[in-house]
């Protein structure tokens, strides 16, 4: 039988981790100055890596995480120092250069993986699966996953209307806002990450 709550749980749990109008700013600085076909493109592709990544764990999640002998914390700062780099890269500016991101798909990395498919949503997953109660409880589950990823697609989908709005000099200033916003992440995320390390010692 289906759960609603536990739905509902989960899926309010990936909204505030995924952070859908908090990563709308971040998708419009990585993918600006490309043609609308194109972000359009990314914006799916984002969508669609995150839950094949999402899926992936959700599945053999403990699995791959005991084979590679790497626990969640792990995951986490590494996850985070990944974000910094890209935080640092839109603060200073770097993304601006046509040349460093014309041929880069940013809709696999950081988009896809780590911003949407982080840590926090993987191992999100990795637990509501596991206690999940028979054929309702995965359906729950699953469905809450799938959910939220068409809340991602139409998030970012429907962004790309902004750029029309704020034009080219928005677009910088959008850049460094989501490099502020991202590196805090960053930092959270691997702040989170430590503070596990030390509670396990």
């Amino acid at each position: 039988m289906f759960d609603a709550a536990l739905f509902g749980s989960l899926f309010l749990t990936l909204f505030v981790i995924m952070d859908p109008p908090g990563i709308t700013p971040i998708f419009l600085a990585l993918t600006a100055g490309r043609p609308a076909k194109v972000q359009r493109r990314m914006a799916w592709q984002a969508v669609a890596v995150a839950f094949g990544v999402i899926t992936l764990f959700g599945i053999m999640g403990r699995r791959i995480l005991a084979y590679l002998h790497v626990d969640e914390s792990s995951l986490m700062i590494a996850g985070g120092l990944l974000l910094l780099l890209i935080a640092l890269d839109l603060l200073t500016g770097k993304t601006d250069e046509p040349k460093q991101t014309k041929d880069v798909n940013v809709a696999l990395v950081p988009l896809g993986m780590p911003l949407l498919a982080g840590p926090g949503a993987i191992v999100s997953v990795i637990l509501a699966v596991e206690k999940a109660d028979g054929l309702g409880g995965q359906i729950s589950v699953w469905a809450a996953i799938a959910a939220m990823h068409a809340v991602l697609w139409l998030t970012l989908r429907h962004s790309l209307l902004i750029i029309r709005v704020i034009k080219d000099g928005g677009v910088v200033l959008v850049t460094r806002l989501a490099g502020m916003m991202l590196s805090a992440i960053a930092v959270q995320q691997i702040i989170n990450g430590v503070t596990q390390v030390v509670q396990g010692a």
